[in-house]
């Protein structure tokens, strides 16, 4: 009798094992975003922003279901940043993606996706996905800082905060320009990525004629020569210098110097506080400038 009683009492105990077993795969540990951590991304990206000189922006935490959490608004921001903010976010976590995704497929053609209601989409650089051990359990979307580059920079040092966006701590994200934004650029010459909380920008440089003599007493110019020839004149004096801003002169001239003529495929690297000059381009020069601080 008893060891009828033992059998009975083990094989209810594995039915009740099997029942446990069988609901655990069905259900799975879910992980969610606290206000605390809400506050800690805001935090984040607060400090990152006084560490990199970002002159304003509002940052917005919503949970994985896109509901706002927390905001805060950065002295000097423009009002309409509260909303942008809070709809990149939004965008980032319902559809499990950085923003800049869907702004980089508009930008190249797909333009329907802008027919999807701006209450949950808003295709703008500066919102990511705030992921913790694979589950996305909220989203951060920061509007208004120097630039949408910094707009992202902000958004991921504060989702780094609490979770991994896949990044390592306080990265900066990839930036990639198509061959159509790089052409148009050099169409009128143009910056293609500024100086904003960085040593360094890129420009698409045009020249079709003579310049300035410049000097710039900061930042050094790394120059690549894709198309055409020029006369370009290296050290010597500055002739009529005029400060035009801090840290740039400029002048009509150069007495002296080392002249070189410039074609396809040439580097040169001209250090900080040495005065050039581009004498003679012809047309039209284009060539890449990295600038180094």
């Amino acid at each position: 009798m008893k060891s009828k009683i033992l059998r009975m009492i083990g094989a209810s105990a594995m039915a009740m094992f099997a029942v446990a077993a069988a609901a655990q795969g069905q259900v799975t540990e879910k992980k969610s975003l606290t206000l605390d951590g809400a506050r800690k991304v805001i935090a984040a990206a607060k400090d990152y922003a006084k560490q990199n000189n970002a002159p304003g922006g509002v940052v917005a935490v919503v949970d994985e279901g896109g509901n706002l959490m927390a905001l805060e608004r950065l002295d000097g921001t423009f009002a309409a940043g509260a909303n942008i903010s809070i709809g990149k976010a939004r965008t980032a976590v319902l559809f499990k993606r950085p923003t800049k995704v869907f702004e980089d497929i508009i930008r190249n053609g797909r333009t329907p996706m802008i027919a999807l209601p701006d209450t949950f989409f808003t295709p703008l650089q500066g919102g990511v996905p705030i992921t913790v051990d694979g589950q996305i359990v909220g989203g951060v979307g920061v509007s208004g800082a120097a630039s949408a580059q910094q707009d992202e920079e902000l958004a991921i040092a504060g989702a780094n905060a609490v979770g991994n966006t896949g990044s390592s701590p306080m990265a900066k994200p990839v930036t990639y320009f198509d061959k159509n934004r790089v052409t148009a650029a050099f169409a009128k010459g143009d910056v293609l990525l500024d100086g904003t909380g960085r040593n360094y920008m890129v420009h698409a440089s045009r020249r079709e004629k003579p310049g300035m003599a410049e000097v710039h007493v900061e930042d050094a110019d790394i120059v690549y020569v894709l198309e055409g020839t020029a006369t370009f004149v290296t050290g010597g004096t500055v002739v009529e210098p005029k400060t035009v801003a801090p840290g740039e002169i400029r002048g009509s001239s150069i007495q002296g110097g080392e002249t070189r003529q410039l074609a396809k495929g040439d580097v040169i690297v001209v250090p900080s506080g040495t005065p050039h000059w581009f004498q003679q381009a012809n047309g039209p020069f284009l060539y890449y400038v990295v600038k180094v601080r």
